[in-house]
């Protein structure tokens, strides 16, 4: 990582639009588009022509937000989901179950936000 830009070493900068999504809404499912179960706060979903599924992605505004355990959010989340209105620069992210786990996300302002790829992972994303 540098340290004077917070960045990881060779990675693309985003800034995205961000949408907010949660169990119980209409047509949202309990697995993403890998066929894996969506975690709250974790969860991406994204345009594939420009983020590729399976990217970690480190977002800098979202850490030190309310995790649905009690800790705090340290910034990652795993790209595994894709969504029809999800095109270009938009990001929408999964908050949990019910529109109340949303709360922790109304502080942020989702018209753009600062995504940074971070890495790669396999299979389907860590709980």
């Amino acid at each position: 990582m540098n340290a004077l830009t917070g960045t990881v070493p060779g990675s693309a900068d985003y800034r995205l639009r961000a949408t907010l999504y949660h169990a119980g809404a209409k047509g949202v499912g309990g697995l993403d588009s890998l066929g894996c179960k969506v975690v709250a706060m974790r969860t991406a979903a994204i345009d594939r022509n420009l983020i590729p599924r399976r990217t970690i992605l480190f977002i800098k505004e979202t850490v030190g937000l309310s995790m649905p355990d009690g800790g705090t959010h340290d910034g990652y989340w795993y790209a595994s989901d894709v969504g029809g209105a999800i095109k270009g620069q938009r990001i929408d992210l999964f908050t949990g179950a019910g529109a109340g786990s949303m709360k922790p996300m109304r502080p942020l302002n989702l018209s753009q936000l600062t995504v940074t790829k971070a890495g790669q992972f396999k299979g389907c994303p860590p709980n």
